[in-house]
């Protein structure tokens, strides 16, 4: 399996608009991060994690030219406001995308990209094509297994994921205890982990690493990291088994 992460930055991204901070204008590239996406490969079966607004910049930059399923975990802006762009791989391997969801996200990518579900016609090529498929259990997604995991970001739900011995969560704010049962023995965990000061929707990075603590996991990465955090000097302070993850950064275990 390998994991590619295609962004890593808050809803804002980083650098954000209009911010002239030691990160935001820092010449380190990583700590220029688009919003938070990966890409999970095996066996040349690419499942994308989320759409975010840059994602045709990533798939460019990343050399993604193939897409055969879309996991998406919540329907915020910066995670869905890339579906779109999906139509290039609908036209690349003629076929509809499979998207997979639970029931509210379904639909809310229904309601927020109905021009995409509209009655088609064959001048209709311009459109981006899903299949919707809503989350009822675990999945099986081309030849992986792969466990949904529930958990909160501020009021309202989001999905993680868990595919064998990797799982990501993303946009959380708390996994509650039956969630947390289903996230031992990994290999790696990605989790979102915002900055140092406490937010409302999301772990700062003590909230993070008490989950690391509780779970064990052998590597973590964090992501959906804003402006706030310079990628070295924090690195520097993290636990050995733990880093911020940036934009490029490839796994394979």
């Amino acid at each position: 399996m390998e994991i590619t992460f295609l962004g890593t930055g808050t809803s804002h991204g980083v650098p954000m608009i209009a911010c002239h901070c030691n990160v935001c204008t820092s010449d380190n590239p990583k700590n220029k991060r688009m919003r938070t996406s990966v890409l999970v490969c095996e066996n040349d079966y690419n499942i994308l994690i989320d759409a975010t607004p840059e994602m045709r910049l990533q798939c460019i930059k990343n050399n993604i030219t193939r897409l055969d399923a879309v996991l998406i975990t919540h329907t915020h802006a910066d995670h869905i406001f890339g579906l779109d762009d999906l139509r290039r791989f609908n036209i690349v391997q003629r076929k509809d995308i499979p998207i997979y969801g639970t029931s509210d996200t379904l639909e809310g990518i229904k309601r927020i990209f109905a021009y995409a579900f509209n009655v088609r016609t064959e001048k209709d090529g311009y459109l981006p094509r899903f299949s919707l498929n809503v989350i009822n259990g675990n999945l099986k997604v081309g030849d992986l297994s792969i466990i949904p995991v529930d958990a909160i970001h501020g009021n309202g739900a989001v999905t993680g994921y868990r595919f064998e011995r990797f799982a990501y969560i993303t946009d959380v704010s708390e996994i509650p205890h039956h969630s947390l049962a289903k996230l031992m023995n990994l290999d790696v965990l990605v989790l979102g982990a915002l900055r140092y000061r406490p937010h409302a929707k999301h772990f700062n990075i003590d909230q993070a690493l008490d989950i690391v603590s509780k779970i064990r996991p052998k590597m973590t990465y964090f992501t959906h990291i804003c402006h706030e955090i310079e990628h070295e000097a924090t690195n520097d302070t993290l636990p050995e088994n733990v880093e911020l993850a940036y934009d490029g950064l490839n796994i394979k275990f």
